[in-house]
C-alpha cells in the first residue's frame, strides 16, 4: 500500500504562491521577452536559452504550442518541408518522409519535445497571462504590458484590474497572425502591417523566413506575425517556416543584444 508523506493544506498553498512569486520576480527585468508560446515562439525561447540569454514567455492560455498540436483539420499530424525535418532531430522527434522533401510527425509528441526543450534549455514561462501593451521608451519597445487572461473576459461594468509591466531589452511577437504586438504599435499609427495574403506553400516558408527581423527599435516579429505585418502569403498546416523563423528571431536577438 502506498503511503503519502504527511503534507498540510497550507503547505501545499505556500509551496504553489512562494515559488511562483519567486519565478515571477526573476522574469519583472530580463533580456528579452517573447509573446505567444506557438512553436515560433518556442522555438525562440529554446535556441535564446540555450545562448545563456534570459527569456521569459508569456502565453494568453492555458496551454504552450498554438497549433502545433493539431496539424490541419483537426488531424493530429504535422508537416514539414525540407530543412525543417532537422529540427525534429534536434529535439528528438519522431517522424517520416511522406514523400521526398515531405515530412510527417505527430503533434502531441513534437509539440512535448518542444515545450521541453524550451523548458531544459531554461526558458522561463508565465501562462494565462495576456499582452495588454508594450513600454515605450523615446522610440524603443522596452518591455510589455500584462494582465491576468481571465481579466478580459469580465464585463468592464464590475472589473477594473490595472495590468504590471516588466521590462527587457528586446521584445518577440510570436503571436500568430494576430500580431498583437505590432498592432499595438500599428494602432498608434508608429509603424504599418499589411495583413497575411492568400495560402501559397511553395512561398509562404522562404519568405517568412527570410523577412523574420526588426519591425521597430527593440521589437522583432517571428512566425506569422511576419506574414501579417509584411503581406506574405499565408501557409496553412505546415510548420517548417515557423519553426525556422523562431530560430532567425533568436539569432537576430543575439545580435541585437551583443550591440547594447
Amino acid at each position: 500500500m502506498v503511503e503519502f508523506y504527511p503534507i498540510d493544506e497550507k503547505q501545499v498553498t505556500r509551496a504553489i504562491v512562494e515559488e511562483f512569486t519567486k519565478e515571477f520576480i526573476s522574469c519583472i527585468e530580463t533580456d528579452v521577452i517573447i509573446i505567444g508560446g506557438g512553436p515560433s515562439g518556442l522555438m525562440a525561447a529554446k535556441e535564446l536559452a540555450t545562448a545563456g540569454v534570459d527569456v521569459v514567455i508569456i502565453e494568453a492560455n492555458n496551454y504552450l504550442g498554438g497549433g502545433f498540436w493539431i496539424g490541419g483539420y483537426l488531424m493530429n499530424k504535422l508537416t514539414v518541408r525540407e530543412p525543417a525535418q532537422e529540427v525534429f532531430d534536434e529535439i528528438g522527434v519522431p517522424y517520416k518522409e511522406f514523400e521526398k522533401g515531405l515530412y510527417v510527425a505527430n503533434g502531441p509528441h513534437a509539440c512535448s519535445k518542444l515545450i521541453a526543450a524550451a523548458c531544459d534549455a531554461g526558458a522561463k514561462i508565465i501562462n494565462m497571462t495576456k499582452f495588454d501593451d508594450v513600454v515605450l521608451r523615446e522610440g524603443r519597445v522596452g518591455g510589455a504590458v500584462i494582465n491576468w487572461t481571465p481579466v478580459g473576459a469580465l464585463p468592464r461594468a464590475i472589473t477594473c484590474v490595472d495590468p504590471v509591466a516588466i521590462e527587457s531589452k528586446i521584445v518577440i511577437d510570436g503571436t500568430g497572425h494576430d500580431a498583437v504586438v505590432v498592432k499595438s504599435l500599428v494602432d498608434r499609427g508608429v509603424i504599418e502591417s499589411k495583413g497575411f495574403d492568400g495560402m501559397w506553400v511553395a512561398r509562404s516558408e522562404d519568405a517568412l523566413v527570410e523577412m523574420t527581423g526588426e519591425v521597430y527599435p527593440g521589437l522583432i516579429a517571428c512566425g506569422m506575425a511576419v506574414a501579417t505585418v509584411h503581406g506574405l502569403p499565408r501557409m496553412g498546416p505546415t510548420f517548417g517556416g515557423m519553426l525556422l523563423s523562431g530560430k532567425r528571431a533568436a539569432e537576430i536577438a543575439i545580435e541585437l543584444l551583443g550591440k547594447k
